[in-house]
């Protein structure tokens, strides 16, 4: 984006993308989610702390299902991490072709589903959306995005000077 004096716009100091790569095991996903912790907080990115556990339920969840529904076809997972300006999105790609779905509502006697209604309920409430895009070798890229500056569920909590919540 260019400014009206036709000088480039420089990107903040936490904007970028990163992509890495982890086996599709169950013991990823706590190393998924502690590697993006730790990438928010060494980029310094300004995100409220109700959106980063947001994002971190929400990559938990991504890599949880390629964990358990694709292992069979994809022995790794690939983790994209985007932030923009006020948004991030991260995703999951993955080698097998089969799409999830989301329960359109809670169900005690559906096996599955639960985990992708509430990355939903989550992006609908923050005003973030997700999808899954297909790749030229047959697998799927499941993604989530949302703002990080946006307060999340009612205005801003304040947060004590003496006892800052960290990020997990």
């Amino acid at each position: 984006m260019e400014s009206s004096g036709s000088v480039p716009d420089r990107p903040r100091w936490y904007e970028g993308v990163w992509r890495f790569t982890a086996p599709a095991v169950e013991v990823s996903v706590p190393q998924i989610r502690h590697a993006v912790r730790d990438l928010l907080k060494r980029q310094r990115v300004p995100i409220r702390d109700e959106a980063a556990q947001a994002v971190l339920l929400i990559i938990s969840e991504l890599v949880t299902n390629a964990v358990l529904h694709a292992a069979v076809l994809s022995p790794e997972v690939a983790v994209e991490v985007a932030v923009g300006a006020e948004r991030i999105r991260v995703s999951v790609e993955d080698d097998h072709p089969y799409r999830p779905k989301a329960l359109d509502t809670p169900d005690a006697g559906q096996i599955g589903g639960r985990g992708l209604l509430l990355v939903r309920e989550i992006l609908r409430e923050a005003g973030g959306g997700c999808d899954v895009d297909h790749t030229a070798g047959g697998g799927k890229i499941v993604w989530a995005e949302l703002p990080f500056v946006a307060p999340l569920g009612g205005p801003p909590k304040r947060e004590s000077v003496t006892s800052p919540r960290p990020v997990r």
